[in-house]
């Protein structure tokens, strides 16, 4: 059974872009590739057709991987969520407690995660931190190297 994911707008059209590339311009490349391979003769000892095929194998196993997540991923609608309380699409700003440094996430699915974009995972070690706290409230997150605190500064959108 498949599990449901929640995107923003933006992270679905990439997930089916994605999708749409793998089917209409990688998937016809691999198979031009086999067509290729086929007509050098010979199938038994030809190397080119094997890796064709390999590639084809795991094309497909993507594009059926790729294809679930998009038929189980729902919108997030904004405006029902709280900004009371740290949720998924939160952009919250931290107090680092031991340094004073100052960081600002935003909280999505893992899918559209990316640190330089200051995304991170609702199911990262930060992430599950996070969820459900207030301003003011001091988060202890367990980390590799220990247990680092945060102090929720502002949630917004």
């Amino acid at each position: 059974m498949s599990q449901i994911s929640y995107y923003t707008e933006e992270g679905l059209k990439k997930l089916k872009d994605e999708l749409h590339h793998m089917k209409t311009v990688e998937r016809p490349k691999i198979s031009q590739q086999i067509g290729e391979a086929i007509d050098k003769g010979d199938l038994s000892e030809n190397a080119e057709y094997d890796a064709a095929k390999e590639a084809q194998g795991l094309l497909e196993a993507k594009i059926v991987q790729l294809s679930n997540v998009v038929a189980n991923a729902r919108i997030i609608d904004e405006s029902q969520l709280d900004n009371s309380k740290i949720l998924i699409l939160s952009k919250v700003k931290l107090k680092n407690v031991s340094n004073g440094m100052e960081l600002t996430y935003t909280l999505v699915a893992e899918n559209e995660a990316n640190l330089k974009e200051g995304k991170i995972s609702v199911d990262s070690p930060i992430g599950k931190g996070l969820l459900g706290k207030e301003v003011g409230d001091i988060a202890d997150i367990q980390v590799p190297n220990g247990i680092m605190q945060f102090e929720i500064l502002e949630i917004g959108r």
